[in-house]
């Protein structure tokens, strides 16, 4: 089975928009509103790249540890309104591989999510 990519954001209206811009371009993307969710998923391995909206989803570096050992080749984008985000700075040095600005480039995602997927 091809994996997929989760678009995990609390934000419903702006997660399926995201979804359905993945979507257009042929790729299986899957809305998430929460991290609970999101475990269950992972663990049955139908997900290759995370899109994390940083601004509406609590995290922090214990989740980024527990998805990587869940799945270590996982792949995660985060998405934020602030260019800095101290309390993550362990997760964005080893776990993040790209943190996008909003209001989100959709070319800019459409690059991450080739380099990536």
């Amino acid at each position: 089975m091809e994996k997929g990519i989760v678009v995990l954001d609390a934000n419903k209206k702006q997660c399926q928009g995201i979804c359905s811009f993945l979507d257009e371009l042929n790729y299986r993307a899957t809305p998430m509103h929460s991290v609970k969710d999101l475990s269950e998923f992972i663990q049955e391995g139908q997900c290759g790249l995370l899109i994390l909206d940083l601004d509406t989803i609590e995290v922090d570096k214990t989740l980024f540890r527990k998805l990587k050992r869940t799945k270590p080749s996982l792949c995660i984008v985060g998405l934020s309104s602030r260019s800095f985000h101290p309390e993550l700075e362990e997760a964005m040095s080893s776990h993040i591989y790209a943190c996008l600005g909003k209001p989100l480039d959709e070319e800019e995602l459409l690059y991450w999510v080739k380099s990536l997927y």
